[in-house]
């Protein structure tokens, strides 16, 4: 157990440093190097089909015609992982991060087995293509991807945001990639010594939200991280027990900028939190979170539709006098992430506007 442990307003600075939240990224080159510190990273909610991955607020330019730029020459590339959720990591990680994340297919059903056989003997095929070589319905086949892409035993070629992407048998279009079981463990450790690099210091419970991994996997691949001196224990006053790198304990004194971010649940730092923020605030009708000084401070909640308003609720988890003294920026934000006329606020904090 680290006895000098940074404290927690260290901590939360050096996060969001780390995060690109204080200090946004202005080249692209930067933003390769965030991109690949958080991967693997999300498209967000509620985009079209075929939307390229975001780093919302961490980039002084349009991160989406970067993003697109760098799939589109397959630099970054689609997958499934957390837990079968979709993102994109850089190419030259994509071993390392099917390994860790794959969940294998035992026997394969017979919808997955026929697209399984139509893309070794035909592809790339399109959905609607596999479609006319089985006679499946989009309804067996769209499930059979999905979970064959869970596996890594196919592979979406998601160059662009065409609907009708080309699929392959995984192992034909990247034949350098091992994936083998006696790989899983290692690279889950070394995906958890990334996380903890981009996340500075996290608890059991952050690591398991942001994994999506069992809790008994999570302790232990900590435990053999501990014992070969990768990572060491600590116990900080506001943020409780946890893991630091070894090596990452002897942190630069830094204070968290105050400044109040809109995250999405896809967001890294979302997920990490995950469990805290279902305690904190459900999952009905959260449709964004409110985080500054490296804290959620709050919710919007509300609904995504066509009605004449999305914005139910904001509201904050803070002192009344704190939640007035942020009501300008809050309000400026979710009024710019929402704007009229189709949406509209109706309340603030619990107080109708």
């Amino acid at each position: 157990m680290i006895r000098d442990a940074p404290d927690a307003a260290t901590v939360r600075g050096q996060r969001l440093q780390r995060q690109g939240l204080a200090k946004p990224i202005a080249r692209v080159a930067g933003f390769e190097q965030l991109f690949r510190r958080l991967q693997p990273v999300s498209t967000g909610p509620q985009v079209r089909p075929g939307s390229p991955p975001r780093l919302v607020h961490r980039t002084r330019f349009d991160t989406e015609k970067a993003a697109d730029a760098m799939r589109s020459s397959r630099r970054i590339v689609k997958g499934r992982f957390q837990g079968g959720g979709v993102g994109y990591v850089h190419a030259d990680d994509l071993e390392l991060f099917a390994n860790a994340f794959r969940r294998p297919v035992g026997a394969m059903n017979d919808a997955q087995e026929q697209v399984y056989e139509a893309l070794c003997s035909g592809g790339p095929l399109t959905p609607s293509l596999i479609k006319e070589e089985t006679g499946l319905l989009k309804k067996q086949i769209n499930p059979a991807l999905q979970r064959l892409q869970e596996a890594f035993v196919v592979y979406e070629d998601q160059v662009d945001d065409d609907w009708e992407r080309g699929w392959y048998e995984f192992s034909s279009e990247w034949p350098e990639i091992n994936l083998k079981d006696d790989k899983r463990e290692s690279a889950a450790a070394e995906v958890i010594l990334r996380f903890l690099e981009a996340f500075v210091f996290a608890s059991e419970e952050q690591i398991r939200d942001w994994t999506q991994w069992p809790k008994k996997r999570i302790a232990t691949l900590l435990a053999d991280l501990e014992e070969g001196r990768r990572v060491a224990p600590a116990d900080i006053e506001g943020l409780g027990a946890g893991w630091f790198r070894t090596g990452d304990t002897r942190l630069r004194e830094s204070a968290p900028s105050t400044t109040v971010f809109l995250l999405n649940r896809g967001d890294f730092l979302s997920r990490a939190h995950k469990s805290e923020l279902d305690r904190r605030f459900g999952r009905t009708d959260v449709l964004q979170y409110l985080y500054s000084a490296g804290e959620f401070i709050g919710a919007v909640r509300g609904h995504w539709g066509f009605k004449p308003f999305d914005i139910d609720d904001v509201e904050m988890e803070l002192a009344a006098g704190d939640a007035d003294t942020l009501r300008s920026e809050v309000m400026d934000l979710v009024q710019s992430a929402y704007p009229k006329p189709r949406h509209k606020v109706l309340h603030y904090a619990g107080k109708p506007l």
